[in-house]
């Protein structure tokens, strides 16, 4: 009888069962990661540290899986993992589709950590967790039944799926498809990879004897490791991932967090894993380690430069921590492989390697917030690395050298780092020298920053990053002036000033409680805006993050100063304001002001159709709604025009000059309203609106894409 099964193993077809599995189940683990972030990251405030945080959890999940793998190759025969296995996948239907309820929305005073990490898990965690161990599993399976054939190679496979399904997402997905679409179409594909996984595992299944089944949890481990091996892994993986997050909240925090900037960093991360693991003869170590050598001085300039007064185009920045992450990665993951174990210690390879993931993660996330005041964990990543790189390359030369070369190597091997360190010191002191005060948590770095000490000019100033949300003169006869974005003639202050109310307020002896204004502000900065709040006047500002209102009270007067009622309302200010429309009504704003987009982590949410009409729900008829849009890369002048003329809206673009003596930044302001007579007064302080690029934009909850309104 002919033997089709020996035909079909000899012809190399029989790994397509677990290559298309382990392909698919890469492609799922990462097509969701930027999917759920960006469909939870308004409820965060949109700040970059949502994409962080869900890096952390998904990296914890691959643990979890990895772990879970690890378990069951090691103590059940290859028919019950396959049994078990398909029937949790069967039972993790349940949590289909993952798509997060209303509930799970923060209500301003949870910690944000937690609150994501929870909503994770209720939603995607358990179909992650099986997914993420469909690699080691499958390759632990097809081990098993050819031992003669290599399994590191399905690993490579697995990163190019991770690589499509993370590429394909900003290029293909998220243009076309609205947020729910794309959380269903990954459900569909969540249902396809459970058939296919029962396929493999059917096959496998069959081709087992119950001698091989009893024997399969019984294989011994072959040569024992030594204890340095696991940490070793351990701790280049962990290097990796710190680079991994660290180059991430650099690059964010500088542009957007939009998936394309989160995809950018993971996607040379996972590069890496494929050249390494595929082949080792493509990681010639000695050129890796030399071209990272010769990348940290580009690297160190960029750290020392980043909040100096003349830095180098976004475009630029991005491409040189892009190389430096590929490079730093490279040597990490290479140095991995050039240190792995024979295929039987498989799955405890990979387990190590991804507790090293989640240890980076945990440290970036969780210490770094703790120990430091900047985002210093990117110092701590190239000092870790040329550490522990010395050490793999020292440990285990490819052709070890006599003693005294030896020697020199790893004496300028330790100056090399002691001088490595000695920069970063140096860019460390730098930034940090003007600063009377600094903050950091969830929500980034804050720093006030004393300049022109001793003169007439001297000031203090809020810094997010690199970014200036206001300045205050110390002088006293200086210290009511309207600085920065918000002087009399810019959109604020036409928006305040022109408002009838607040003429008849300022010229009135008397004080007439018909007259008073209602001012609502989301964003707070150091409350400049409350230098025009008049006798009776309620300003109310939404601020998300608490540690700038004690900036803003601790170092500034503004809101002390103000000369009516001045509140300040923690939490994101939408969903803020959609609470206050459920518990109170409207609550009838003359003015409206929205400064959260001149930082460089834009709130796209805070600029929808659903968020527009938010805001004139809380809008009196003959208000101004005052949207701030100065920003160094992001073009929103054709979201505001667009929602301005499905909400029948008039608009005008107010663009105000600097004043350097009096502290005044020039700044962009629209100026939406249906009161004409306000307008009217208004439009003489109004530019032309320009006619490149694209006129309107249209965003919704469920659809926005910051990468088509990117500045050249």
């Amino acid at each position: 009888m002919y033997d089709f099964s020996s035909r079909f193993e000899r012809s190399h077809l029989h790994v397509i069962p677990y290559a298309a599995t382990i392909f698919i189940s890469a492609f799922l683990i990462f097509q969701v990661q930027p999917i759920i972030a960006k469909f939870i990251l308004p409820w965060y405030g949109g700040t970059p540290a949502v994409w962080t945080t869900c890096l952390l959890f998904f990296q914890a999940g691959l643990l979890m899986g990895y772990t879970y793998a690890h378990l069951i190759a090691t103590y059940l025969g290859n028919r019950k993992q396959v049994f078990l296995h398909v029937g949790l996948l069967i039972i993790s239907l349940a949590f289909i589709p993952v798509i997060p309820g209303e509930s799970w929305k923060p209500d301003g005073t949870g910690n944000p950590i937690l609150g994501i990490i929870g909503l994770l898990s209720s939603t995607v965690g358990f179909p992650y967790l099986l997914v993420s161990a469909t690699g080691p599993l499958l390759q632990h399976w097809y081990a098993r039944r050819y031992p003669g054939n290599s399994p590191y190679r399905l690993f490579a496979l697995s990163n190019l799926g991770s690589l499509l399904g993370l590429l394909s997402y900003p290029f293909l997905f998220e243009p076309v498809m609205t947020m729910r679409s794309q959380m269903i179409f990954w459900s569909m594909g969540y249902g396809l990879y459970i058939l296919i996984c029962g396929w493999t595992g059917m096959t496998l299944y069959r081709m087992t004897n119950s001698k091989d089944d009893r024997e399969g949890c019984l294989e011994k481990s072959g040569q024992k490791l030594g204890f340095m091996d696991p940490l070793h892994w351990m701790g280049l993986a962990a290097c990796g991932t710190i680079m991994l997050m660290a180059s991430t909240n650099k690059i964010t925090q500088d542009v957007a967090p939009i998936p394309f900037l989160w995809i950018l960093p993971l996607s040379l991360y996972l590069i890496t894993f494929m050249i390494t693991f595929n082949n080792s003869r493509w990681y010639n170590r000695y050129i890796w380690i030399s071209t990272l050598l010769l990348s940290l001085p580009a690297l160190v300039i960029m750290l020392n430069e980043y909040f100096g007064a003349h830095k180098l185009h976004i475009t630029v920045q991005i491409i040189i921590y892009s190389l430096g992450l590929f490079f730093c990665c490279m040597v990490c993951h290479g140095e991995i492989v050039h240190h792995k174990p024979p295929p039987r210690q498989l799955t405890v390879f990979y387990l190590m390697v991804s507790l090293g993931g989640v240890l980076g993660g945990a440290f970036v996330n969780f210490l770094a917030p703790v120990l430091f005041t900047g985002f210093w964990e990117y110092h701590t990543g190239l000092m870790m690395i040329s550490i522990l790189v010395g050490f793999s390359l020292f440990r285990n030369p490819d052709k070890p050298p006599g003693k005294p070369l030896l020697l020199t190597g790893k004496i300028c091997w330790g100056v090399g780092v002691l001088a490595l360190g000695i920069f970063l010191k140096i860019g460390v002191a730098e930034q940090s020298e003007d600063a009377v005060a600094s903050r950091r948590n969830f929500y980034g770095v804050l720093r006030v920053v004393e300049s022109r000490r001793g003169g007439s000019s001297h000031q203090y100033k809020l810094y997010h990053g690199g970014i200036n949300h206001g300045m205050q003169f110390r002088e006293e006869k200086r210290r009511r002036w309207s600085t920065t974005y918000f002087s009399k003639y810019s959109g604020v202050g036409i928006a305040i000033r022109k408002h009838p109310k607040w003429r008849s307020a300022r010229n009135s002896s008397v004080y007439d409680p018909e007259k008073a204004m209602k001012v609502g502000v989301i964003g707070l900065g150091i409350g400049t805006i409350a230098v025009y709040c008049n006798r009776g006047d309620v300003y109310r500002f939404y601020e998300i993050n608490s540690e700038v209102e004690t900036l803003a009270r601790d170092y500034f007067s503004y809101l002390s100063n103000a000369r009516g009622k001045v509140e300040v309302i923690l939490g994101d200010g939408r969903i803020s304001l959609e609470r206050e429309l459920r518990e109170t009504g409207p609550l009838g704003y003359d003015v409206l002001v929205v400064d959260a987009f001149s930082g460089d982590a834009i709130p796209a949410h805070l600029l929808t159709r659903e968020a527009f009409e938010l805001y004139w729900k809380h809008i009196r008829p003959d208000g101004v709604l005052a949207l701030h849009i100065s920003n160094r890369h992001i073009n929103l002048k054709p979201v505001a025009r667009g929602l301005a003329r499905i909400l029948s809206k008039e608009t005008i673009l107010i663009k105000n000059r600097k004043n350097f003596k009096r502290g005044i930044k020039k700044s962009t302001w629209v100026l939406l309203s249906s009161n004409p007579a306000f307008m009217k007064k208004a439009a003489r302080y109004s530019k032309t609106w320009p006619t490149d690029g694209p006129k309107e934009v249209i965003w919704t909850d469920d659809y926005s894409n910051l990468m088509q309104l990117l500045k050249n």
